[in-house]
């Protein structure tokens, strides 16, 4: 068991509504609230796993909305309610985590802070926590850090991190400083990164003294930090509510890639650390069913009422919610997602296309299935 980290608090954004994962995850009941590996718990509740042995329960805070504050601590109930930082309304990963950060450092200055995604799948304990143990040490030398990712394959589905020369910080041996972040490329560019190993997956962690990261948010958008620092000097007060109301609505949105990350890189001021472990953001139903199946792509994966699917020669992945019999005969890379009041079928080919039926539903006013 590793040590826990004195000066590090771990963040956990959960928002979002996995859209690409519509009709399993909704609104109400978003990607990081299910199940999607088989252990029996949620992928929110595997985030907290992975962290607690670097932190301890009191040293870990969560970022969501109202919606799901009380599945949040239903799924947590070691949290302390002081750490669950609820956002009025969804504001993009630059808000959320700086919210973190700000409320953080204005409870414990000099504090450190790591933010990890509630949504993410992540095996091989040991070499996540050999990562996160450099990237601390990389930010208690001034950088923010980021953990990317040695890809396994010629993935088009991730954006990709640039590995610069390496630099020399005590406790980071294989830190570098990242050269430029790039937007998910095509098959052709993807190998080309895959055969060169300086490029990684952005898996995006980030981990940073909390007041190093607020300045560099306030160099880059100077409103949105002025309006964070405003509510995290309410935060802790009977003047929290009346503050949020006036200032939250007002805030940037704007990831936090854009805001901080980036803008850093160019400064020479965000390193990295090459995370040697599994992960997976399970971003669309492909992944999930290559996530569930192993990396074997001639199977059909299920997920749900087993005795209940029939496959013949298929492969794919079935996601079963109801009770009705679901026959797969003769098709390949096939996907079926069956919930009492939607069915999606599709292909592993086009998987990440099931967002724009989300986004045509929501404007024809069909919200009460989303």
């Amino acid at each position: 068991m590793p040590a826990e980290i004195e000066d590090f608090y771990a963040v956990i954004p959960a928002g979002g509504v996995g859209s690409r994962l519509w009709p399993l995850s909704r609104a109400e009941a978003p990607k990081f609230l299910h199940d999607l590996t088989g252990s029996g718990v949620s992928l929110l509740r595997n985030t907290w796993d992975r962290l607690l042995p670097l932190t301890g329960p009191d040293r870990i805070a969560v970022v969501t909305g109202s919606a799901h504050e009380s599945r949040v601590e239903e799924e947590l109930p070691e949290i302390p309610l002081a750490n669950v930082f609820i956002e009025a309304s969804p504001r993009e990963s630059a808000a959320a985590i700086g919210l973190a950060a700000a409320i953080l450092e204005q409870r414990e200055p000099g504090v450190i802070i790591g933010s990890f995604a509630a949504d993410h799948h992540i095996t091989r304990q040991r070499a996540f926590e050999f990562s996160v143990q450099q990237a601390v040490a990389a930010a208690r030398a001034g950088y923010i850090c980021t953990i990317g990712i040695a890809p396994s394959e010629a993935s088009v589905g991730f954006g990709y991190i640039k590995k610069g020369d390496e630099i020399d910080v005590d406790g980071a041996p294989m830190a570098a400083i990242v050269e430029s972040f790039v937007e998910k490329p095509d098959l052709e560019t993807a190998r080309r990164y895959y055969a060169d190993r300086n490029y990684l997956w952005n898996a995006g962690m980030f981990i940073s003294r909390a007041d190093v990261l607020l300045e560099e948010l306030a160099a880059n958008e100077p409103e949105l930090h002025a309006g964070l620092l405003e509510i995290a000097r309410a935060w802790d007060t009977d003047r929290r509510a009346e503050v949020c109301d006036r200032v939250w609505p007002g805030l940037k949105k704007i990831a936090i890639d854009y805001a901080v990350a980036e803008p850093a890189a160019a400064k020479g001021r965000l390193a990295v650390i090459p995370g040697h472990f599994d992960w997976d953001d399970v971003g669309d139903f492909a992944s999930l069913a290559k996530l569930i199946s192993g990396g074997r792509p001639d199977t059909m994966s299920i997920l749900g009422q087993n005795d209940k699917v029939l496959v013949d020669e298929s492969t794919g992945l079935v996601v079963s919610q109801t009770n009705r019999v679901i026959a797969v005969v003769g098709v390949e890379g096939l996907i079926v997602v069956d919930t009492d009041d939607a069915l999606l079928v599709t292909t592993s080919e086009h998987a990440q296309r099931v967002k724009s039926v989300v986004g045509r539903l929501h404007e024809d006013g069909r919200d009460s299935v989303l």
